[in-house]
């Protein structure tokens, strides 16, 4: 497959990469309560550990659920200049997702005039441009895929625990002077109804347990080996550790990678527990 062609398939299709996982369990019917939590033991014999020591790590999932919902600015820009810029909301105990563009020249309708908005409640979605709601089964399937996905890639950390998932630690790679310890992370067909499903190599850093790298695939469009690169770059808000920047690249047709990003993305402004209602979420000011 070309450059191009991985070009394509990630920031047309990157919006796909959700659908391995599961929602999780808690809901607003079983919510999670305030306790204190000691540090899992981290053990490469253990992989299910690692994945508890990475939740730990980022700030720990009864510390967002306990947050209720967040804001932020999402920049999703590839290396053409092209980019989406969104104002990204969410509350966590019914996974609504709600999202606000002022630019949308890749995923979200490009060359469409006018502001985007999409609502995600968990079940349904709804999306209006320039104010008039769209009708579009196409635009309305997309706006799903953007909402989920972009909560998704949010509470990743979380996320790669859901139901079904396989484990298998793959040993040491060193990066950048680091060895890191290589976590492959898939999941089970039986659980998830699918023939082919997402498949992660984690590079976790053992001192601070935060994954700083990752090699994924994307089956459903055809890239069936972990061949995309992602980089992290982590900033802690309010006690938890937030990928704010993303870097991701593309192999050419030797399998070589460039030392610029195919794509990047930022996460700026980000607030937690801003009392976000179903009646007030897509109030802009």
């Amino acid at each position: 497959m070309t450059t191009k062609s991985y070009f394509n398939l990630l920031t047309l299709s990157l919006v796909l990469v959700f659908t391995a996982c599961n929602k999780k369990s808690e809901t607003k019917d079983n919510p999670v309560t305030e306790t204190t939590i000691e540090a899992p033991t981290y053990t490469t014999e253990n992989p299910s550990s690692m994945l508890a020591s990475i939740a730990y790590a980022h700030g720990g999932w009864d510390d967002i659920w306990n947050k209720k919902d967040v804001q932020y600015t999402y920049d999703y820009r590839s290396a053409d200049g092209k980019a989406d810029v969104s104002t990204e909301r969410y509350v966590f105990d019914t996974e609504t997702s709600f999202g606000y563009y002022t630019q949308h020249d890749i995923n979200a309708m490009p060359g469409a005039e006018g502001d985007i908005m999409q609502y995600f409640d968990g079940k349904t979605t709804m999306a209006t441009l320039a104010g008039k709601g769209i009708e579009d089964p196409q635009a309305v399937g997309t706006s799903e895929f953007l909402r989920r996905a972009n909560y998704f890639w949010f509470l990743m950390p979380y996320k790669l625990t859901d139901k079904g998932t396989i484990l298998k630690y793959l040993g040491q790679e060193e990066y950048n002077g680091t060895s890191y310890d290589k976590l492959e992370v898939t999941y089970d067909p039986a659980i998830t109804g699918k023939e082919q499903n997402d498949i992660y190599i984690l590079y976790i850093n053992p001192t601070t347990k935060m994954i700083d790298r990752f090699y994924f695939s994307l089956p459903a469009m055809g890239v069936n080996v972990p061949a995309i690169i992602a980089n992290y770059e982590y900033e802690d808000v309010d006690g938890q550790k937030i990928a704010t920047k993303r870097t991701y690249y593309m192999p050419n047709e030797k399998g070589e990678y460039g030392e610029n990003p195919n794509l990047t993305q930022t996460l700026t402004n980000i607030k937690f527990n801003n009392g976000f209602t179903p009646e007030n979420i897509m109030k802009m000011d």
